[in-house]
């Protein structure tokens, strides 16, 4: 049985491993895509992701923030480019 320690740790864990997952699976889609729409983005980062269980479209929100920062994507009107 795990500790509280060992649980709270266990779910950081899983988190960042969403995180990750979560951000491959855009970064594969709009490799492909080049440029797409923010809505139709949304959805296929849904769909890809949808295996290991429902992703929130605020998460998807924020890892798209994250890619754009970190300049691997750009954001132009409602729609992302991917630059790297």
């Amino acid at each position: 049985k795990e500790t509280k320690e060992e649980n709270k740790a266990t779910h950081e864990r899983i988190a960042q491993d969403r995180r990750f997952e979560t951000q491959a699976a855009i970064v594969r889609i709009m490799k492909s895509r080049k440029t797409m729409g923010h809505a139709e983005l949304m959805a296929e980062v849904i769909n890809l992701t949808k295996k290991r269980g429902s992703v929130e479209p605020a998460a998807i929100k924020k890892e798209i923030e994250s890619l754009i920062e970190k300049d691997y994507i750009e954001r132009e009107d409602n729609a992302y480019t991917y630059l790297a």
